[in-house]
């Protein structure tokens, strides 16, 4: 089936006429004979649109319900069902209500699409996703529903409804937009003159690109190739070198007198990926570019001039701007160089302008392709056996008193310049060449000390001798280069074959092979930059090395991955060369970074499985036959589980009762040794204590249950932060009219800008163990221990650890006579005393079984 054809209207604001153009499309296909129905059209409440309603066929809408409103949407199924010919489908970027097919209406549009309908669509310019930032910084308004643009580009026709914005205000005016009361603040805000000039310049460029792309199809499709000066279009060629700035700026002056310039920038490199410009210069220049609103291109081409021109005519421009040569007079004489060339060749349609800048004329600088490759001394040594080595030879075979002859003279000069070619090269084996000529000529061909020959033997012999060694000496480099390059090329693919072994078998992190990059490539630091989108920040998704750049043009290279990720590197600028193995590492890293990825979600999705099959064989155990041991362990975990719960269920209620000021404590006289080992019975079974409360301590006048509540939490605190097999200290002391509780533990401490802070509730400090609470157990002790008229701090355990310090007031004894009236307020049990209700449904204290004597004779205790 056929993907059925998308015609747009576009608008350049709301009310200019998108909806009612496509409504008279209708009618006109409809008097064709086309089969046209309305999948959804919204008219709102204006006349002129509603008439046009009128005969065409309104498919019913579906209706949803959310949050107890009714809504009506486009029926997607109701229009496959009807396959017309051509629907109808108002507001493209609308977005649907909860519960429809699909969130989009565009996305419902491409199903109707997909099943060979043809549709007729209208959206505005402000609805565009990429404008959407503009728009908003024109307009102060956010524009909430979006479609993508290539959604919309991907229409095969788009018409522009347009309109001024004078008319269009006269139109509002009129209510022909919008009801009365509403006219006054949409004049007032949106519908401003330079919103809505705004926004028709938006529109109109927006679809001057899209009408570019059907004009370059056309030009293709029917190999047109000459220059349709439909738009100005500015092509910047550059060389990597200082002036390319200066033409980049004066191509976008340029740009600036004519609206819809487009500016193009090019740098054109050698095939074989020799160049002398810098990689860091041509990045700056293309983020000149890029802020400038042009676009950079990078080309391959050997015939420099050729390679620009077929650039220029494929993208149909009409300018190109070229800087004044660098070469130096005498150069000329080797061509007439690039800027030349391009003007005399361009033609008639294709203007080339000729900028002068700071660094014409003053030279090119000599190329380093060739000799970096040898290095600095390799080079001065070929000098000096090319030179040197000729006029010492010469002085060798004068001081003989016979000589071995001139073809044995002219073998030996040869010997040298062949040495000359091997250590430096073709220049100073050149070199070598005419040294060697001059001196065979005036030492040993008669007449000698002369430039005269005598004999035309000798003349062919110094000639032939030239001209072999000039051969000899090409030979000898073209070799010497060949084996470089072969040589470059065995280490790159080396490198090549084992990264992509690495990064297929899997055994490469990113990390290790950013840390590859580095050292194959001797850079600082190298990182590997991400971003959402083409305005957000870049953020590292990895890197190696000391202060790794933060951006691509903060590093001296950087490599593109993509759209929104690079690769950057600090420390020296590479040749151009070495960009080919660098585009490799880049890519690679960029599928390392997604396998990580992948594999962390999978890792992940293992773990849900793991747990979903753990929860299904629990819930499919019925059936089971569990050994005794396995059945004990489950019921112990069970009630272990349990306790945890109730101990933080009744932390909570405390807390909130401690918020709401519900706790209002039964105040009695009692002996601290009474409470205070009654409170270390919830502790684990393996808790080490060290129990010191001696009996002749003063009595305290607390309620037994808030105590030992408050001590039990303070206590077991302090067991989960003190080390394995060292035991907690629990000493009590008389201080004045109060007594001390000290609990010291031996664990990491607490600092001291914290040790208030770990009182205030789901409060942890940042050590905590796993599993180890919400953090309420000590605000819980604070608040019992305030409420009993006592106090609750924290301070440092000398040698480390941690010391509580629980203060009680002392117990004031009553006059003898009061003492049968105080033992009745003191006796009975609590519940039968009317009172306020204790924090806890804990049994009475009194009727809890106390610790006999001989269970502490020297009143100390150890737990474990």
């Amino acid at each position: 089936m056929a993907r059925g054809k998308l015609r747009i209207y576009l608008g350049s604001a709301p009310g200019v006429g998108k909806t009612y153009a496509m409504l008279a499309e209708a009618h006109r296909r409809l008097e064709r004979g086309t089969d046209v129905v309305v999948g959804y059209v919204e008219h709102h409440a204006r006349p002129r649109t509603e008439v046009l309603l009128t005969g065409l066929e309104e498919l019913p809408r579906a209706h949803h319900t959310h949050r107890d409103a009714a809504f009506t949407e486009m029926d997607v199924d109701a229009v496959l069902r009807r396959a017309p010919a051509v629907v109808l489908v108002d507001e493209l970027a609308h977005t649907n209500v909860p519960g429809a097919r699909n969130a989009k209406r565009w996305q419902d549009v491409e199903e109707l699409l997909a099943a060979g309908i043809d549709v007729v669509s209208t959206v505005n310019i402000q609805h565009l996703e990429s404008l959407g930032d503009v728009v908003e910084s024109i307009t102060r308004v956010t524009q909430r529903e979006t479609v993508p643009d290539e959604v919309v580009r991907r229409a095969d026709q788009i018409e522009l409804v347009d309109m001024s914005p004078q008319a269009l205000r006269r139109r509002l005016a009129h209510g022909n937009v919008y009801a009365p009361d509403k006219v006054d603040a949409a004049l007032a805000n949106y519908f401003r003159p330079g919103n809505l000039t705004a926004l028709r310049e938006l529109a109109l460029l927006w679809t001057a690109d899209r009408v570019d792309e059907y004009l370059q199809q056309y030009r293709g499709e029917h190999n047109i190739e000459s220059t349709w000066q439909a738009r100005e279009r500015i092509v910047v060629g550059i060389t990597g070198g200082p002036e390319g700035r200066t033409l980049i700026r004066r191509a976008a002056r340029m740009a600036a007198k004519g609206s819809g310039s487009e500016i193009l920038a090019v740098y054109i490199a050698r095939s074989d990926g020799l160049t002398a410009a810098s990689p860091k210069e041509l990045a700056v220049q293309r983020t000149l570019v890029e802020d400038l609103g042009g676009t950079f291109h990078h080309v391959i081409g050997d015939d420099i001039p050729a390679a620009l021109l077929d650039f220029a005519k494929g993208v149909n421009a009409t300018q190109i701007v070229l800087g004044s040569s660098r070469r130096r007079s005498w150069q000329y004489a080797l061509g007439p160089g690039v800027g030349m060339t391009v003007a005399r060749e361009s033609g008639p349609d294709l203007d080339v302008h000729i900028v002068t800048h700071e660094a014409a004329a003053k030279g090119r600088g000599l190329p380093v392709a060739r000799g970096a490759r040898l290095g600095r001394s390799r080079i001065l040594t070929g000098w000096l056996v090319g030179v040197g080595g000729p006029v010492l030879l010469a002085l060798v075979l004068r001081s003989l008193d016979e000589g071995p002859g001139l073809a044995n003279d002219v073998l030996l000069f040869l010997f040298l310049t062949v040495g000359a070619a091997l250590l430096g090269g073709l220049v100073p084996a050149l070199a070598s060449a005419a040294v060697g000529s001059l001196l065979l000529n005036f030492w040993f061909t008669p007449p000698t000390h002369t430039f005269t020959i005598s004999d035309p033997s000798n003349i062919v012999a110094i000639v032939i001798f030239f001209s072999v060694a000039v051969a000899v000496a090409s030979v000898v480099d073209l070799a010497a280069r060949r084996t470089h390059q072969a040589a470059r090329l065995r280490a790159e693919s080396e490198i090549l074959s084992f990264l992509a072994g690495d990064v297929l078998r899997g055994e490469t992190t990113l990390d290790a092979l950013l840390d590859r990059v580095r050292e194959t490539f001797a850079m600082h630091s190298v990182a590997l930059l991400e971003r959402e989108g083409d305005r957000e920040p870049w953020t590292p998704a990895g890197s190696v090395g000391p202060q790794p750049a933060a951006r691509p043009e903060d590093a001296d290279v950087d490599m593109p991955v993509g759209d929104h990720m690079a690769l950057a590197l600090s420390g020296r600028v590479l040749p151009a060369a070495d960009r080919r193995v660098l585009a490799a590492f880049a890519a690679q890293s960029a599928v390392v970074l997604d396998r990580e990825r992948l594999q962390r979600q999978a890792r992940q999705a293992r773990t849900l499985a793991e747990g979903n099959r753990i929860r299904t064989a629990l819930l499919a155990a019925e059936d089971v036959a569990w050994s005794e041991e396995d059945r004990d362990a489950l019921q112990e975990a069970i009630e272990n589980g349990a306790d945890r719960l109730d101990h933080l269920v009744g932390n909570l209620l405390d807390m909130s009762r401690l918020q709401t000021g519900t706790v209002t404590p039964l105040i009695r006289e009692i002996d601290l040794d009474e409470v205070v080992p009654m409170a270390l019975g919830g502790l684990p079974p393996d808790a080490l204590v060290d129990l010191d409360v001696p009996e002749t301590l003063p009595m305290v006048a607390v309620d037994a249950g808030l105590l030992e509540r408050a001590v039990g939490n303070v206590v077991e605190n302090a067991v989960k932060y003190s080390p394995s097999r060292t035991p907690v200290l629990v000493a009590a002391s008389t201080l004045g009219d109060r007594v001390e509780l000290r609990v010291v533990d031996r664990g990491p401490g607490v600092p001291d800008e914290a040790k208030d802070r770990i009182f205030e509730p789901f409060q942890r400090h940042g050590d905590a163990p796993r599993g180890s609470g919400v953090g309420l157990g000590l605000a819980v002790a604070r608040g019992f221990t305030e409420a009993l008229g006592g106090t609750l701090s924290a301070e440092d355990t000398p040698g480390g650890g941690l010391t509580m310090v629980l203060t009680l007031p002392v117990a004031r004894r009553r006059p003898k006579e009061d003492g049968a009236e105080a033992a009745d307020e003191g006796s009975g049990p609590p519940e039968d005393r009317p009172g306020p209700v204790r924090p806890e449904d804990d049994p009475p204290r009194a009727a809890r079984p106390q610790p006999s004597a001989p269970d502490r004779p020297d009143r100390k205790a150890a737990r474990s």
